[in-house]
Order: C-alpha cells, then sequence, then structure tokens
C-alpha cells in the first residue's frame, strides 16, 4: 500500500464512520452533542456524504468502482432501514436513499476526472 492509498483509506474510513454516526444517532443526541450539522436540506446532506465517499473510494480504489457503488448503495440502504426502528426513531425515507445513490454517482464522476488528470501523460 502506498502512503497515498493509505491516506485515502484513512480518509475513506474516518468519513465512513462519521457518516455513520451522523446517520445512526437519534436527533436528540446529535443536538445534545453539538453534531447537528450538514445543510438545512436534508438531500443534500446525504448526497453530498455520500459523494465525499465515492470521490474517496474513487480515488483510492479506481479498479474497485462496481464494488465501492455497490458497497456504498448498500450502506444507504442500511442507514435508511436502520433509521426506522425504535432505537434510533428517525424515519425510513426512501428519496434519502435515491440522494445518497445520486450522490455515489456524482462523486464517481468527479474520482474519474481527477485520475484521469492525475495521470495524464503530457
Amino acid at each position: 500500500m502506498t502512503s497515498c492509498s493509505a491516506v485515502l483509506w484513512t480518509a475513506f474510513v474516518v468519513t465512513l464512520v462519521a457518516v455513520l454516526v451522523l446517520a445512526l444517532l437519534p436527533v436528540p443526541e446529535l443536538q445534545e452533542f453539538g453534531l447537528d450539522i450538514g445543510f438545512d436540506n436534508d438531500k443534500l446532506n446525504h448526497a453530498s456524504a455520500f459523494a465525499t465517499l465515492a470521490v474517496l473510494g474513487g480515488l483510492g480504489w479506481p479498479r474497485r468502482k462496481v464494488r465501492l457503488v455497490i458497497f456504498l448503495a448498500l450502506v444507504g440502504a442500511a442507514i435508511e432501514v436502520l433509521q426506522d426502528t425504535p432505537l434510533i426513531d428517525r424515519d425510513l425515507d426512501v428519496f434519502d436513499w435515491i440522494a445518497d445513490c445520486i450522490g455515489i454517482a456524482g462523486g464517481l464522476v468527479v474520482a474519474m476526472c481527477l485520475n484521469r488528470v492525475m495521470h495524464r501523460k503530457d
């Protein structure tokens, strides 16, 4: 593992943990801990979180895009299912998952463009 891929892997894992914490803590706890951050639009929060994950994953593992898309889409779906449990007491919203998937697609486009620029031979 090169130092660049180690940094990207670490950034991906830290970002994934942060997304899971923000998505799975009940809203009162988020507010209590001062973690109620993000945009005023929930769909934009979802799309930007998963776009960030897709960019980091797409840069770190450019040859594993299909696995990355499947993994991130499953994470987004799992978040929605878990949010509907009484323990978390948030709402399951299919449109949140759609926003996740739109973010994944946009993030991969950015990662592919960045990979192309970084590996361009002059």
